[in-house]
């Protein structure tokens, strides 16, 4: 990475106290990384977890790459059957009860920050496989089957393709265990709620038709030049066999499953403590996505506050707009006036494009590690854009939806670039990839707290660099920072006050600009994904209220790009472990890391 100098109100009351309560005192005491010799605990504690990442790769059906990166590679798929997640819960206990036995007083700071990431982590493992969440393996957008083949291009060798033929061949039995699982689930009343499964049987459609038009040939459509034209053919022929003979068989087996057996018989309830063992499982996704020790009485009411707070603030911008109506009559306008939706694809993306370019001269004030990586901005895939997000951000890519565009407001789209795209996941995940010094596992473990916290920063952070350039634009980011805010009080709303579907879309509708689309869609997400919409709020409010503390106690020596680099060169931790760093570096004076930190 390049280095560019010498070396960003949240809880309070008994919610901030809470924060801290994951890590024992000396796990919280986290020092600013530092090279030290290696203690006789910090060996203990590297065997334990480099062998466990070891193991859980070869569970998971991954190689190491050329660079020495764990992926997807393999010519199998993972084992998902009852006895393989027995296995596994079985090893994660032992793992943790080993973890119990070293004394975190005697670790070095840099391990004190991996045994904390290690042991959140491995109980989340632990946890969902004891509550056999495998028994309902998909939600409302993200599904087992529709990730086996490569979203872009195609592979760099004809060992891989091979591989890939390798797990194509394998997807019936994977398929099957999948099956078994859910029938499982489906005799104990632990499933995805009817509702949320309702049209998602047409992703499945596009793998089960033969030739060319399938997913799963279209890596063929690029094989690079390095691999001979007559294996070219050997391996193109192949895997047209494979496919027509495996595959497709086994996603139309799959999806007369969904649509016959599943559908019909998953359950009506929305609310995660409607499941069996309920409340403890529910409890269990807030602490698993959270990182935090938070009922949901507590998020509910923390929601409600800031619910009240961001509306002040959109009434104030709303002003400024000369808008003279309603806030409901806003609203109203923003949903129906063509002036602020894209008239096609192209110029959505080159909107979204445009934002992130803008964001790039912005960088330096920002960041002092800029990485190498760059990502590009796709649109979503059409055979899940239709109940996909309005965005996703990755390493490689940036996903900008254009299904549906009169739902695609163009003043939310700055907001959901800076979220997703640049400087929020895709630049978060480039710089994660070239840090140095972090454990393998460290580098492919992440909290949704930490990273999606620190999206929806940069939201926020957009007021501060310029990067709105209308009221409008503005009104949408306030928009998006209350629909954040509003899952605090909707996914406790419906999985523990056991809140309707209506109810839960009409408490967005009444405090946000979405679109209606985009309220159907995210409902129904937050009831198949109990949990998960909590982290985003939660983990932003750390950092704006470490931010302010400071920028108050540090006056004018306080440098954001300290600030920033801090928490990039940390890496994805449990929110305690970040708000303990960043207490430390307000203790050091607000000073920098050196470049080897990352």
């Amino acid at each position: 990475m390049k280095r560019r100098h010498n070396l960003r109100s949240g809880l309070t009351g008994a919610a901030a106290l809470t924060v801290l309560a994951f890590c024992s005192p000396a796990t919280v005491a986290v020092a600013a990384p530092q090279a030290v010799a290696a203690t006789a605990a910090d060996q203990q504690l590297q065997a334990l977890y480099n062998a466990e990442w070891e193991w859980r790769q070869a569970e998971l059906a991954r190689v190491r790459d050329a660079s020495g990166r764990w992926n997807n590679n393999a010519d199998r798929l993972p084992r998902v059957d009852a006895q393989s997640q027995a296995a596994r819960l079985a090893y994660w206990t032992k793992a943790l009860a080993a973890l119990d036995r070293i004394p975190v007083d005697q670790l070095s700071p840099d391990e004190k920050i991996n045994a904390a990431v290690f042991r959140q982590s491995i109980t989340t493992l632990a946890d969902n496989v004891r509550f056999k969440t495998y028994e309902a393996p998909f939600n409302a957008d993200t599904f087992f089957w529709s990730g086996l083949s490569p979203r872009t291009g195609g592979f760099a060798n004809a060992a891989e393709y091979r591989a890939y033929i390798g797990r194509m061949r394998d997807i019936p039995r994977y398929f099957d265990e999948q099956t078994t699982n859910m029938r499982a689930g489906l005799k104990r009343g632990y499933t995805v709620p009817r509702i949320a499964v309702v049209g998602r049987d047409k992703t499945i459609e596009p793998f089960t038709i033969s030739g060319d038009g399938n997913p799963f040939l279209d890596p063929f459509k690029a094989m690079p030049p390095s691999i001979p034209a007559a294996e070219q053919a050997q391996l193109k022929a192949e895997a047209a066999s494979v496919l027509d003979s495996v595959v497709v068989p086994a996603y139309k087996k799959l999806l007369t499953f969904i649509r016959a057996e599943y559908l019909t018989k998953a359950r009506t309830t929305l609310a995660a403590e409607a499941m069996p063992d309920g409340k403890a499982f529910y409890q269990s996704q807030i602490k698993g996505f959270t990182t935090l020790d938070l009922t949901a009485e507590q998020i509910h009411e923390i929601g409600l506050k800031e619910v009240a707070r961001i509306t002040a603030e959109m009434e104030a911008v709303k002003a400024e707009t000369g808008f003279k109506g309603t806030m409901p009559e806003f609203l109203k306008f923003l949903r129906t006036d063509p002036q602020f939706y894209p008239k096609t694809p192209y110029q959505l993306l080159a909107f979204s494009a445009y934002v992130a370019k803008r964001v790039d001269g912005k960088l330096a004030e920002l960041i002092g590690f800029l990485p190498r990586r760059r990502f590009t901005i796709l649109p979503v895939p059409p055979a899940l854009a239709p109940i996909y997000t309005g965005g996703r951000g990755g390493l490689e890519s940036c996903l900008m939806n254009t299904y549906d565009l009169p739902s695609r407001p163009l003043y939310t789209l700055t907001a959901l670039t800076l979220h997703e795209c640049n400087p929020g996941h895709s630049f978060q995940a480039a710089v994660a990839q070239e840090a140095k010094g972090r454990p393998d596992f460290r580098r492919q473990t992440s909290f949704s707290g930490y990273g999606e916290g620190w999206a929806l920063y940069m939201e926020w952070l957009g007021t501060k660099i310029g990067i709105y350039d209308t009221p409008y634009e503005n009104f949408g980011r306030l928009s998006y920072e209350i629909w954040r805010a509003s899952r605090l009080v909707i996914d406790t709303g419906i999985h523990h006050y056991g809140w309707t579907r209506e109810q839960a879309q009409q408490y967005l509708r009444d405090h946000t600009a979405l679109s209606e689309h985009e309220i159907e869609t995210e409902i129904d997400r937050y009831i198949a994904w109990p949990g998960q919409a909590l982290a985003y709020k939660l983990g932003e409010m750390v950092i704006r209220r470490k931010r302010a503390e400071a920028e108050a106690k540090l006056g004018t020596t306080f440098d954001q790009r300290n600030f920033h680099d801090v928490i990039l060169s940390l890496g994805s931790v449990p929110l305690p472990v970040l708000e303990a760093r960043l207490d430390q570096f307000i203790a050091d004076g607000g000073k920098g890391i050196d470049q080897g930190d990352n």
